[in-house]
């Protein structure tokens, strides 16, 4: 049974528990003296480790996705804490819960089906309304769909995460589309419920978060596309013009060549959907740093996703004892 996770390990002490190994890889100091590196984690985060003597028979019996039992010495280095593991070994089945290790969503995922079944519900275009039903009505995508993370480390990375970011993009399309009343609320909607579509294949989540290897042949922009177009062509009278415009939706929402966009928006509704995933990705990412202990009373932990850390700016401005 696990007994401590990554969050309760900010003082020296030592401590025998159980982590999914996310990296491993053997390393040299600059002095030449060989070490095993490993990224451990669980569902409260991660935390670097490294075993200096004696690791052989660890570097070759551990791999990465195992679940480990290990003893070790918390220290803190530069504010953060660290592991020197003293001994390692795969964890046995009966003696771990893979929950312990998958960060999850805070949300009801049932709560947030049920919300999303009723954006869903709410399209009035009677061939879009069709094609979210054909997709999400599906048992085996529905069922992937609820578990699901929205990424492997940018935004919403944890199961239940893609559930909670498509959510709340359909919250964010009906506000925008009641302050900009030219906009097609419908293929907004259709938009936020379709576009991380492909992620369902692109990742895999049964130990870590990572990528199948379709996933990272193709990726999901490709797959959403694939598997949206067979939906559309199976509906009777899909319109040729409206399925164009969908595939556009879908393959426009990154926004950016360079951010692996095959084409850029050029339809209003693409562009103000690309706008908001990109905001609600980016939101979620900030909320993740100002969450993780940074060791700081002012500032965040690090966002490697935007490149920055954030100012905590409640604490900031609550007034000090000494004013």
């Amino acid at each position: 049974m696990k007994t401590a996770f990554v969050s309760d390990l900010s003082t020296e002490q030592t401590v025998t528990t159980f982590f999914l190994v996310h990296a491993r890889e053997l390393r040299n100091t600059r002095e030449g003296k060989a070490y095993l590196r490993l990224e451990l984690g669980d569902r409260s985060g991660t935390i670097e480790a490294r075993m200096w003597d004696q690791f052989e028979a660890a570097a070759k019996d551990v791999a990465r996705d195992d679940i480990v039992k290990v003893q070790a010495r918390v220290e803190i280095y530069r504010n953060r804490p660290q592991l020197a593991l003293l001994q390692v070994r795969r964890a046995r089945p009966d003696e771990v819960d893979i929950a312990d290790f998958l960060p999850h969503t805070k949300e009801d995922v049932g709560q947030l089906w049920a919300q999303l079944s009723g954006y869903a519900n709410s399209i009035t275009d009677p061939h879009l309304k069709a094609l979210v039903s054909a997709i999400l009505d599906n048992p085996a995508i529905a069922e992937q769909y609820k578990r699901a993370p929205a990424a492997k480390t940018m935004h919403h990375a944890y199961l239940g995460g893609l559930l909670e970011h498509v959510v709340s993009l359909c919250g964010l399309a009906k506000l925008a589309a009641a302050h900009y009343p030219e906009l097609n609320l419908d293929l907004l909607l259709t938009a936020a419920l379709l576009h991380d579509v492909g992620k369902l294949a692109e990742l895999c989540y049964d130990r870590a978060i990572g990528y199948t290897v379709e996933g990272q042949l193709l990726g999901h922009i490709i797959m959403e596309l694939e598997t949206v177009t067979k939906a559309m062509d199976a509906i009777p009278d899909f319109p040729p013009r409206l399925k164009t415009v969908v595939q556009h939706l879908l393959v426009s929402h990154h926004g950016q060549y360079e951010f692996g966009s095959p084409k850029l928006p050029m339809i209003r509704e693409a562009l103000l959907f690309h706008y908001l995933d990109d905001l609600d990705s980016k939101l979620a990412a900030v909320r993740s740093a100002l969450a993780t202990d940074s060791g700081e009373d002012d500032w965040s932990s690090y966002s490697a996703a935007l490149g920055r850390k954030f100012l905590r700016l409640d604490a900031f401005l609550k007034p000090s004892s000494s004013s």
